[in-house]
């Protein structure tokens, strides 16, 4: 596989010696509830919020950017072999959310297995329940920057969702 260009690409900030530790205090913090399998580089900034009943599993060889967070409230967050998540990308799940091998997450992107409902319109929005489903980013897939993929949206193996673009269940092509 030949290396990502363009502004979409994520690319790795050379290894420093604090990636271990902040990898182990990330670890230490979710009190058991993060499974890290092999080596996986941490940068700077990176929060892991899992709670009671969730859990996270990291893949040898990913690396999550600066500042990007995963945010397990339930279910399960799978981040494959080799995944490159950008800076300040977000990983939430309430259900489950996969990202396949050597899958890459742009900055500022977000994967949710959530989306508000918008049934009535006389409510507002954060009194109206939330749609729940599960999220798959197929292997060597690329979500670009800005991008949002919501409930219920799988993206195909190999596949590119350009920057700042939607999907989901209800908006996938």
């Amino acid at each position: 596989m030949t290396a990502p260009i363009g502004a979409d690409a994520v690319l790795p900030e050379p290894p420093d010696k604090l990636s271990r530790l902040r990898l182990a205090r990330l670890r230490l913090a979710a009190r058991g509830r993060l499974e890290v399998h092999g080596t996986v580089q941490v940068e700077r900034g990176v929060r892991i919020t899992v709670a009671r009943g969730a859990y996270v599993v990291l893949e040898h060889g990913s690396l999550l950017g600066e500042r990007c967070r995963i945010e397990a409230a339930g279910g399960l967050v799978h981040v494959g072999p080799g995944v490159r998540i950008g800076a300040r990308a977000v990983l939430a799940a309430h259900e489950r959310v996969e990202i396949g091998a050597g899958a890459v997450i742009g900055e500022w992107a977000l994967v949710s297995d959530t989306e508000p409902t918008f049934a009535d319109p006389e409510r507002p929005t954060r009194h109206q329940p939330l749609r729940t489903a599960g999220v798959h980013v197929g292997e060597h897939a690329r979500v670009g920057a800005h991008a949002a993929i919501l409930a219920g949206a799988a993206v195909p193996a190999g596949a590119v969702v350009g920057s700042y673009e939607e999907r989901s269940s209800s908006a996938s092509p």
